[in-house]
């Protein structure tokens, strides 16, 4: 059961709904949605599904409105300000729980964003980028990185276009995982289960580690 949450970023404020599993979880999951000038929101499809594949896991899974979306206040920033949000749900997730493993995910401009944020937080252990949109976004930021990194994206999305997320993947450091998902194109209508499914799997390959 998620319950709402309100989670302080300097000035403002984020909303937020939080799931916490009955056991101690063994993951937690800060989830980050897509490009908000273009109707992205902690409800669409692939957030829910990254939701679910957190829950799924044992984990703790907290998804959130960016500042200027929904009850979320501030204004949107470009992806700039929006990297203190990611930071800032970390940190609320943190005061709650204490499980062995952090995870930032991300859907699209999420991807870019949480990604980013995640990439430079020690406290983030590893990374799930869902469509990174390369053909709008750099995403060099991930090379050189060694923690764990799982992207997926599909076979027919021409803003994360799977030869460049390949390209992308060869120049990667392991740990490093990519999936493709045949037949979906940027929103993954009817196929957020391959997106779940792919997240579930790599989440828990990390918990059978640690």
């Amino acid at each position: 059961m998620e319950r709402q949450v309100k989670i302080p970023v300097g000035d403002i404020s984020l909303e937020g709904l939080m799931a916490l599993p009955n056991a101690e979880p063994r993951v937690g999951v800060v989830i980050c949605h897509p490009h908000p000038l273009y109707g992205g929101d902690m409800h669409n499809n692939v957030v829910a599904a990254l939701t679910e594949a957190a829950l799924q896991a044992g984990g703790a899974a907290l998804r959130f409105n960016f500042r200027g979306v929904g009850g979320s206040t501030g204004l949107h920033d470009a992806g700039d300000g929006e990297q203190d949000d990611v930071r800032g749900a970390t940190s609320h997730l943190l005061a709650h729980v204490s499980p062995p493993i952090v995870i930032v995910a991300g859907y699209s401009f999420g991807a870019t964003v949480g990604l980013r944020a995640g990439a430079a937080d020690p406290r983030v252990h590893a990374l799930i980028g869902v469509a990174l949109p390369l053909a709008r976004r750099d995403a060099s930021f991930l090379e050189g990185i060694t923690k764990p990194k799982l992207l997926i994206s599909g076979d027919r999305d021409d803003v994360s276009p799977m030869p460049s997320v390949e390209a992308l993947f060869t120049r990667l450091d392991e740990p490093k995982q990519l999936v493709g998902v045949t037949g979906a194109d940027h929103f993954f209508a009817g196929l957020e289960g391959k997106v779940a499914a792919a997240a579930l799997r790599f989440i828990e390959g990390l918990v059978g580690q640690s």
